[in-house]
């Protein structure tokens, strides 16, 4: 679904987990420098996916991730954006959703957005625990979800939502 409120600007302290869809052309701040020598107006798209807390909504995610792709003319990301998108799809599920309890309307929203060749993959979820890059033991299960996205992104991070809420963003580029 392509952003309706294209030319927005607004702060992250004025979305919140159940509106929050990136504007076209909205990038993490913390990864703007990475747009520098992109001629303007490059290509701009985002496409908004919301997850519901199944199983299978990381598979689904990595569908509609591989289709978004594929329809941008960015296939060559395939790879590197779907297990992105599966590690903090699946860290969203798992640890952002742990509210929804108090907040029956809460949601996960998966938006990737595309900047030229590159393409920020940005999950918002209800939770407001920051993400924390592990370093599990040899005999613990998982935990290796961030070195993953790590190592597959040029840069990484997260920001908070108002009232509550994160977006966690990693940024591939081609």
């Amino acid at each position: 679904m392509q952003s309706a409120n294209a030319g927005a600007v607004l702060t992250h302290a004025q979305w919140t987990t159940l509106d929050w869809r990136p504007p076209v052309g909205w990038w993490p701040d913390a990864a703007r420098d990475l747009l520098t020598g992109l001629s303007d107006p490059v290509d701009l798209a985002s496409a908004t996916y919301v997850l519901s807390p199944r199983p299978d909504s990381i598979q689904r995610s990595r569908a509609f991730a591989a289709g978004t792709l594929a329809g941008w003319g960015l296939s060559e990301l395939r790879e590197n954006v779907e297990l992105v998108v599966s590690e903090l799809a699946t860290n969203a599920l798992r640890h952002g959703l742990r509210l929804a309890d108090r907040r029956p309307h809460a949601s996960v929203r998966l938006s990737l957005i595309r900047r030229g060749h590159m393409v920020a993959c940005a999950i918002a979820d209800p939770g407001s625990a920051a993400p924390v890059l592990r370093h599990p033991g040899p005999l613990e299960p998982g935990g290796l979800g961030l070195h993953i996205v790590q190592s597959l992104s040029e840069r990484w991070g997260w920001a908070p939502l108002a009232p509550y809420g994160k977006i966690v963003w990693a940024v591939i580029a081609a």
